[in-house]
């Protein structure tokens, strides 16, 4: 018998991962929470403290500034500018219904 799949991913067990998770989610524009959020649930496994940390201090950025940089249309802040950054622009993590 084949798994379900889950319309969401299980919360994490971390109260700061699950406070990350939910403003994740809830950007504001439909097109930032698919893309932040996505990201969140396939790259939050693999960070630490410090990523953790750039993490949320983007979450404080504009949602156009956010898709911006991860579509390659501006230029990244240098504060911003790293492996997270180039992993959000793999966008390899975006599993969109046809």
């Amino acid at each position: 018998m084949p798994l379900k799949r889950h319309y969401m991913r299980p919360m994490p067990s971390d109260a700061d991962l699950k406070r990350l998770r939910w403003r994740a989610h809830h950007r504001g524009i439909r097109e930032a929470d698919l893309l932040v959020g996505a990201f969140f649930d396939a790259r939050h496994r693999e960070w630490g403290s410090q990523d953790r940390a750039q993490f949320e201090a983007m979450l404080e950025e504009q949602d156009v500034d956010i898709l911006a940089w991860a579509h390659q249309t501006a230029d990244v802040p240098q504060h911003y500018q790293g492996q997270m950054m180039k992993s959000l622009q793999k966008l390899d993590y975006l599993h969109l219904a046809k």
